[in-house]
């Protein structure tokens, strides 16, 4: 059975069938938590709770930490974008962790972006340190990976298509809306990555909906594979794993085959493409089973415009 933890300003809490539980505990780090496993465990079995809904919550995720992430790792989305899933290379790149804000917070837009986009993943949790060189099974996946997060990897496409890189047009602040829990699961729990399903809206209409598996290119065993080769990751850090079909930025439909004039999509992206985020759109967004047996949470977010 997993058990969710949620975050206030000043306490950490279980989230239990009669509300949530505080966690007796002096961890300020979401590092420091994961090394509290008793006080989280006690919190469990408490029925000293308070409503869920009085809580101002933030992200379960303390910064600073390592924010990682695969790019195009949903084969819908890689052909939505005009690529072969086929040819897509496991890659990563690196978010600041100051764009983390919580599940509630406002997303904002700096002034200079025109083309705000979203895109839902699960952040995978660690709960131990990952070190170089490590060498990462499905029998020990679960040593390290303890935890999911819903997560949106906010992007600024027009800064991301022209400069051609993906840290600053997705590293402003707000743009990595976590939580609302940090949700632990055991090793069988783990295994089920695969059933989860993505689904976002924006003011109510859908347009994520996607289960992992039989479209994700590269899950967590093989992502960790590859990343342990080069990078370390401690207790706290997260792993983005990648957005399915949806997003705003698309290629089907809007572009011939060959190169692109990359002025002239961005400008038609602009004035012809109604997907991309607006002042006061309301974005919700939820990680789930279907059977509802891991469940992430409700993330709801508003644009604001700067």
């Amino acid at each position: 059975m997993t058990t969710s933890i949620l975050r206030t300003a000043d306490a950490w809490w279980v989230q239990t069938a009669s509300g949530a539980a505080r966690v007796d505990t002096d961890a300020t780090t979401t590092r420091e938590l994961l090394a509290d496993r008793s006080a989280i465990d006690a919190a469990a079995k408490s029925t000293d709770t308070v409503p869920v809904q009085s809580l101002a919550l933030l992200s379960p995720i303390t910064t600073p930490c390592r924010v990682v992430a695969q790019a195009t790792n949903f084969a819908s989305h890689v052909k939505d974008v005009g690529r072969d899933p086929a040819k897509t290379p496991l890659t990563f790149f690196r978010k600041a962790s100051g764009s983390v804000t919580g599940p509630f917070g406002d997303i904002v837009k700096p002034s200079h972006v025109q083309l705000m986009d979203y895109e839902l993943e699960i952040g995978l949790v660690f709960g131990r340190e990952l070190p170089v060189g490590t060498e990462v099974t499905a029998a020990n996946l679960a040593d390290f990976v303890v935890g999911l997060v819903v997560s949106n990897d906010v992007s600024a496409r027009d800064v991301q298509l022209t400069k051609q890189q993906f840290f600053e047009s997705k590293s402003y602040p707000t743009f990595t809306p976590v939580g609302p829990a940090l949700v632990l699961v055991d090793a069988d729990e783990l295994k089920r990555f695969g059933e989860l399903r993505l689904r976002l809206s924006v003011n109510g209409e859908v347009r994520q909906n996607m289960v992992v598996e039989g479209d994700i290119l590269f899950p967590p065993v093989q992502a960790l594979q590859a990343l342990s080769k080069f990078q370390k990751l401690d207790a706290g850090d997260i792993l983005l794993t990648g957005t399915p079909v949806g997003t705003a930025l698309t290629l089907h439909g809007v572009t011939p085959k060959g190169d692109i004039d990359l002025g002239a999509f961005l400008t038609a992206q602009f004035e012809k493409n109604p997907a991309y985020l607006h002042d006061g759109d309301v974005i919700e967004a939820t990680v789930a089973t279907d059977d509802g047996a891991i469940d992430l949470g409700v993330q709801r977010n508003v644009v604001v415009y700067k």
